[in-house]
């Protein structure tokens, strides 16, 4: 997962840039690059680390223009590197910036296919400098030396042809302007706002409606699937829509987990689902459980809290804040390495033992991957007096791994894989627990957008959206995700001829 950001504004963008990231920090801590364009000139900085340490007061003063790009990255397949970061340069046609959030599931064919037809060098493992030279391509095709939007919507429809997978893209060319698109499912969002000002109208693009709200700009509307808003650098909006045939299926563990509760995705406001996600809880709890005697419902902090206090409401069940937090350290089922996890969960959290003495309590989170973090937890309630655990979880059964962008682990890896609730509460150490059923959880997020029909929820249910996702191809995604891969991570041809031809059996 990561978050990206591009502004057109009528004066400096850096630090509306830096702000936009710093507010986008939860969706990608390992690396972040901003890119801006002054008088023919681009100027990029980017590293491995958080917004903070990557960009210093040199930095900024160097990063010169009223336009520009920005990425906060995470690695979807654990490599983390200065070369891995975004956003990418490409020089020709024109000099190209482009930041990407997502995962493209033909990739290495792609790669082949720009190497042998199209005499294009990529540099790093990433798919996002795929997908700008596939965008770069397309561009030098028209062999023009000027362009307008006509041709960049022409462009990104080409894009649209030949790559198949999630992406949400922001770009800039220089000396012309700024575009961002997103894949005919939708299935990573993106938003754009405007505000106007004395000498015009600026215009933002992120990842998420918080950023465009936190640098004071008015959210206009998501960026629809297939479509493509770009933004010229004198100031000017235009938007097309490129792609069709794909559909509406925007990825529901961004209302789960990954989204800022106060933000609103396709029209939903992230909070809002996952209060919905807490009451549908609460009712399973009721129906099936109807003599329970949980005394407390503590929430797994953060992203729990507000299933957590909606369910407590919904049973009349007290709430409590039962762990504390300790916010500089990062998530865990993103950390490589299974050693590594498990210590940083006990530097992570610790728990209040006044909230846990004696008490029957329900502990709850929004989801459970691994079984790691959930494990500890409830070992951790223990050791603070808790007579009993029980543990709920605002999302269904993770039992397969997600392949558009999301650094899930493989399906050996996820605890729920070919087990079913009890031997997954046994493993977990818990007295009892309760799965959120999908049904509920895609209801509790559609409430919030009746047009979308569909939500991308492969991790829970097996099917991918895209259609093009293979046995042979989630085999190869499992071992390049494995965690011994990711200790040992390295590419070479062998690899790339795997996944060439994992590719080649989902083409068909």
């Amino acid at each position: 997962m990561c978050g990206i950001i591009g502004i057109v504004a009528r004066s400096a963008v850096n630090q509306m840039l830096y702000d936009g990231l710093t507010v986008l920090q939860h969706r990608g801590q390992d690396a972040a690059g901003i890119a801006t364009y002054e008088d023919g000139r681009l100027y990029l900085r980017k590293s491995n680390g958080l917004v903070r340490d990557v960009f210093h007061t040199r930095h900024m003063l160097n990063l010169r223009g009223r336009m520009g790009i920005g990425h906060v990255r995470y690695p979807t397949a654990g490599v983390s590197s200065n070369a891995e970061a975004q956003p990418f340069y490409v020089n020709s046609p024109y000099g190209i910036t482009l930041a990407h959030n997502g995962n493209l599931t033909n990739s290495a064919k792609l790669k082949q296919e720009l190497y042998e037809d199209e005499l294009r060098h990529i540099n790093t493992e990433s798919d996002s400098e795929v997908l700008l030279n596939v965008f770069a391509h397309e561009l030098q095709r028209l062999g023009k030396l000027r362009i307008d939007a006509e041709d960049v919507f022409a462009a990104v429809a080409r894009v649209h042809e030949r790559c198949k997978g999630a992406y949400a893209v922001v770009a800039l060319i220089t000396g012309v302007g700024v575009v961002a698109f997103r894949d005919p499912f939708g299935i990573r969002p993106i938003v754009y706002g405007g505000r106007e000002t004395p000498d015009g109208m600026e215009y933002a693009v992120a990842s998420e409606s918080v950023a465009i709200d936190a640098l004071g700009f008015e959210l206009i509307d998501d960026i629809a699937p297939g479509e493509a808003v770009f933004i010229s650098k004198q100031g000017t909006l235009e938007r097309r829509q490129c792609a069709s045939g794909g559909g509406y299926a925007p990825c529901i563990f961004e209302h789960v987990y990954f989204a800022r509760p106060d933000s609103i995705i396709d029209g939903i406001s992230v909070h809002k689902a996952r209060m919905r996600m807490g009451e549908a809880l609460a009712e399973k709890i009721m129906r099936e459980w109807q003599d329970h005697d949980i005394d407390v419902v503590i929430p797994i902090p953060d992203t729990a809290r507000t299933a957590a206090l909606e369910l407590a409401h919904t049973l009349d069940v007290k709430y409590r804040e039962g762990f504390i937090k300790n916010r500089y350290i990062p998530r865990t089922f993103i950390m490589p390495g299974q050693a590594l996890r498990r210590k940083s969960v006990r530097q992570k959290l610790n728990a209040i033992g006044l909230e846990f003495e004696g008490k029957n309590v329900l502990l709850v989170d929004d989801s459970i991957v691994r079984g790691t973090t959930s494990g500890q937890i409830i070992e951790m309630a223990r050791e603070a007096g808790a007579a009993k655990v029980y543990f709920a979880s605002a999302a269904p059964p993770v039992r397969y791994p997600n392949v558009y962008g999301i650094d899930m682990p493989t399906s050996e890896e996820l605890i729920a894989y070919n087990r079913d609730e009890a031997e997954i509460c046994r493993l977990i150490g818990a007295d009892r627990l309760i799965y959120q059923d999908l049904d509920a959880l895609v209801d509790a997020a559609r409430r919030g957008n009746s047009d979308i029909h569909d939500f991308e929820q492969s991790c829970f249910s097996g099917e991918y959206v895209t259609g093009d996702v293979s046995a042979v191809y989630l085999d190869h995604v499992s071992r390049a995700r494995s965690d011994e891969a990711k200790e040992k991570r390295g590419g070479d041809e062998d690899s790339l001829r795997d996944l060439y031809a994992a590719n080649s059996a989902a083409d068909g």
